[in-house]
């Protein structure tokens, strides 16, 4: 099997097990965005703050807001001040959200179950350790990208200093 046929093959199991995912959120009133949401709440060890929790999710704070209005419309959150920044705002999980957020998470649970039935235990097990690494390797290069681009940021700053300074001491020359 070539790459793109692996890139489309598991594309298409995750369309699918999204798709499970989401017929059992209905009946949960939930959205996948607003299961996240909850589920980044409920295991975070206090409330965050808005631009946090979007951090989190990887989106951007304005589609964060029809999120959480629609989950404290729903009761499964709560807004305030943070104390410490009267600016901010934090979100805060209430009861019935940590318990719509565990409703969820065994609703993803259910949805993998049902997809992966068809392989055995030790099946399942294998493609886990597999997806594991491919996870972890990723992860790797992009946290490696990422400091090479801030270390390429830095230098080209400091180009752009070292070239202000030549430029002032020409003017004062």
């Amino acid at each position: 099997m070539g790459e793109r046929e692996l890139a489309d093959l598991m594309h298409l199991v995750n369309r699918r097990l999204r798709h499970g995912y989401v017929r059992r959120l209905g009946p949960l009133g939930l959205s996948p965005g607003q299961a996240r949401a909850l589920r980044v709440l409920a295991d975070a060890p206090r409330p965050l703050r808005m631009v946090r929790l979007a951090e989190e999710l990887r989106i951007v704070p304005r589609s964060l807001t029809p999120v959480v209005d629609a989950l404290e419309e729903a009761g499964l959150v709560r807004r305030r001040t943070d104390p410490g920044n009267r600016r901010s705002t934090l979100v805060e999980i209430t009861d019935e959200g940590r318990v719509a957020a565990e409703r969820a998470r065994e609703a993803r649970r259910q949805a993998g179950e049902e997809l992966f039935a068809v392989l055995a235990a030790e099946q399942r097990d294998q493609l886990g350790e597999l997806l594991s690494a491919v996870d972890a390797a990723a992860q790797a290069r992009e946290t490696a990208q990422a400091v090479e681009a801030a270390r390429a940021r830095e230098a080209a700053q400091g180009r752009e200093t070292a070239q202000a300074a030549e430029a002032a001491r020409a003017d004062r020359r």
